[in-house]
């Protein structure tokens, strides 16, 4: 008996007509936190289902996408115990749901959009005061990330009719958004007050891949958190999307620079 066709690692058939078919092997695990400013968005955003699902394909991993509460009901810190509960929910379910007997949880990704690759940050820093996890996230992929602070960047600070229009609208978000008393300079807000030691940011924050837009008001940020990074000693790439707009892979799923993203993010799953 041999081989007469094969597709290695999926299937073998035999001379005699026997068919021998393989399961994957165990697939690293991207959770996925949506954006919206804090106050409005969801998982079943078509965009959003259509990006991960194509992602999922993509970077042959499994995705979990994750709601959580909402402010201004309920302000911050809130999203980011919920998504952190997301990463305890994953570890208990993965020894006994079957959709998850595949999930490698040493090779966990975290990912967002804007507000959510701001919670992708926050609940990277929770887990590296939490140990007892059990979960290894192995790297950020940050799309466009949410951050802001009480000192302007030079675009905030212009007069052009659609920069006072975002400015408006990003600090109605975070007046919602953040705990009554405080201001953009809460930790949730201004990545410069999280708090962790240079060798903690050395030596144990995980490895960033930060994606930007080149038409997005948000880019500034997106740049000014990468050279955060870099000046602390974490391992950072910046890749941007040339003439796109914000979260434009959440309103254009099957547009070219979407699937460049894809690409990109599974290159960058796959190299750790």
């Amino acid at each position: 008996m041999f081989i007469v066709e094969e597709s290695p690692d999926f299937l073998q058939v035999f001379s005699d007509g026997t068919v021998k078919r393989f399961s994957p092997g165990i697939l690293p695990v991207v959770v996925y936190f949506h954006g919206g400013g804090f106050c409005i968005g969801s998982t079943t955003w078509i965009g959003y289902h259509h990006f991960l699902g194509d992602l999922s394909v993509a970077s042959q991993s499994i995705v979990l996408s994750i709601d959580y509460r909402l402010a201004p009901e309920n302000r911050l810190p809130i999203a980011y115990e919920d998504c952190y509960e997301s990463l305890v929910w994953l570890r208990h379910q993965a020894s006994c749901d079957p959709w998850l007997n595949k999930a490698d949880l040493s090779r966990v990704f975290l990912s967002g959009d804007s507000a959510g690759g701001n919670i992708a940050h926050n609940v990277a820093v929770k887990t590296m005061h939490n140990s007892l996890i059990h979960v290894k996230i192995r790297g950020l992929l940050l799309i466009h990330p949410y951050f802001g602070s009480e000192r302007r960047t030079e675009e905030e600070m212009s007069t052009d009719e659609e920069a006072v229009g975002n400015v408006a609208s990003n600090d109605m978000c975070w007046r919602l958004s953040i705990p009554e008393g405080s201001n953009r300079d809460y930790f949730g807000c201004n990545f410069d007050k999280t708090e962790l030691s240079l060798t903690q940011w050395r030596n144990e924050f995980p490895a960033v891949t930060v994606y930007i837009a080149e038409l997005d008001f948000l880019k500034e940020r997106g740049v000014m958190y990468a050279e955060f990074l870099q000046r602390k000693g974490v391992e950072v790439k910046l890749v941007e999307a040339e003439n796109e707009s914000h979260v434009f892979h959440v309103f254009k799923p099957d547009c070219e620079a979407t699937r460049l993203l894809q690409k990109n993010m599974n290159d960058f799953i796959w190299n750790y």
